[in-house]
């Protein structure tokens, strides 16, 4: 990122819609900004997030939503919470639907007989019984298939095959999972039986990467599934010979009624205002191909150590309280975080002061955007400044808060985005490769520290962001 690509407060104030006067600057104590340093080097000798993240994928591993593993995560994070010893543990609880893939499989019948490794995508329903078996209706990208006549679709098998391009910033992953997310309705509603996509993934190793599926209502619902990279590279090949290609595909799911998960809260209590927090947001679930190392087992281990951290070697407390909190059910489309945001907007929403996420591996943290008042960008700006030695520079767009804390944005909490190199994140997310000796010791500790200066100082900032 260049220097025209870093805005000082002033001019991030002015493109957020005013300018704030000296007047009105609540202004960091020195005291804050001088702890705010240590923490950030001692969490950079502190291997405590890698050890949770072991500890998390080893004893429980992965932890598909609404599964007997997720509640299997869910008491061990209550129980690392109290170990701990932070001073509130609690959970709220989530209705969440339990999808099971029971089992999977595709070949190509003709011209060239030969398997594929496919996995079904998250939510799909069941091909009928002995599976199907069709003709390949080939489409270059989502929008190719928007836009074909239903007589190119009915009664075949739709394969999408648009490539994720690899990004820093994950850019890539919006335009190619629309082939995912909205896919199946789309073939469904032109008579396709079954749908295949190549995987939203940037790799090129046999492995597909699961996800979920959009259902959309005014559409049947079809198998849907997912190819490996290099399966897709071949199955165009294949078309490439200008012959009809017959695929056989079953997929064998159940969909059940929804059961009760929970959301796990720990909460450091704050010094002078305990009922304002500032939350760090996560997931506690994962797919169910890998152990959930860096999706997103990470960072519930970097919130968690990072909270920790405060209240075991802060001289002080913050004057405000620090709110983990570990969704359930992100990867069924943001269950525990929307449920968490319709039961607090009414309630206590006011009090959720500042907020971030860790949803996006473990790669170090390069940029600190926000979307908080003019008033109170000299804090975020500070913040950075103190992440500088880490390599992090102010970015120049607002914060989304990710995925689950994102939904909090929506009702009104400021939110700030630590943003982390995703340049692999791609390869790996989804798969059966999202095991721990994927995770970088060293980049942990680097995201602990960042999110160590942005916590100890939003919570204990006396001023408002909002």
């Amino acid at each position: 990122m260049t220097m025209k690509n870093i805005l000082t407060a002033a001019a991030l104030s002015m493109a957020l819609g005013g300018m704030a006067t000296a007047a009105e600057l609540v202004p960091l104590a020195d005291e804050s900004v001088e702890t705010a340093k240590v923490l950030r080097d001692k969490a950079l000798e502190n291997d405590e997030a890698y050890e949770l993240l072991a500890s998390l994928t080893t004893e429980v591993g992965a932890r598909l939503a609404a599964s007997p593993k997720e509640a299997e995560a869910q008491a061990w994070a209550v129980a690392k919470f109290l170990e701990l010893g932070f001073d509130r543990v609690w959970k709220e609880p989530v209705m969440v639907p339990k999808w099971t893939r029971l089992s999977e499989s595709a070949h190509v019948a003709e011209p060239f007989a030969q398997p594929l490794t496919i996995t079904a995508l998250g939510k799909s329903v069941s091909t009928p019984e002995g599976g199907v078996q069709a003709e390949v209706a080939h489409f270059a990208t989502f929008e190719d298939l928007k836009a074909a006549d239903a007589s190119e679709v009915e009664g075949k098998i739709v394969f999408i095959s648009n490539r994720m391009e690899r990004f820093k910033t994950g850019a890539g992953y919006g335009p190619a999972v629309r082939a995912r997310g909205a896919g199946a309705s789309e073939a469904a509603r032109k008579g396709a039986k079954a749908i295949l996509i190549r995987s939203i993934g940037t790799d090129t190793h046999r492995l597909p990467h699961t996800g979920g599926v959009n259902y959309e209502e005014d559409a049947p619902k079809i198998a849907a599934a997912a190819l490996s990279n290099p399966d897709a590279d071949q199955l165009v090949r294949i078309l490439g010979y200008g012959e009809t290609v017959q695929l056989d595909l079953t997929i064998q799911t159940t969909m059940e009624e929804p059961v009760e998960m929970f959301n796990v809260i720990g909460e450091v209590t704050g010094s002078e205002a305990p009922d304002e927090f500032v939350v760090l947001g996560s997931h506690l679930d994962s797919w169910d191909l890998g152990t959930g190392a860096i999706d997103d087992g990470a960072g519930v281990a970097i919130t968690m150590a990072a909270a920790n951290l405060i209240q075991d070697m802060a001289p002080k407390r913050p004057r405000r309280s620090i709110r983990v909190i570990l969704f359930s059910a992100e990867e069924l489309g943001l269950i525990g975080a929307r449920q968490y945001a319709e039961a607090h907007e009414g309630k206590d929403i006011d009090k959720h002061i500042i907020g971030g996420e860790s949803d996006f591996g473990a790669g170090p943290v390069w940029a600190l955007a926000s979307t908080v008042n003019p008033a109170s960008l000299h804090v975020v700006d500070k913040m950075a400044a103190l992440m500088g030695p880490l390599g992090v520079v102010r970015a120049d767009r607002k914060a989304y808060g990710g995925p689950d804390v994102g939904q909090l944005g929506k009702v009104g909490m400021p939110v700030v985005d630590l943003m982390q190199d995703g340049t692999d994140y791609f390869d790996l997310h989804h798969t059966a490769d999202d095991t721990l000796d994927k995770v970088d010791p060293v980049a942990l500790r680097q995201n602990v520290a960042a999110w160590v200066v942005f916590t100890y100082l939003a919570a204990d900032w006396p001023g408002s962001f909002r």
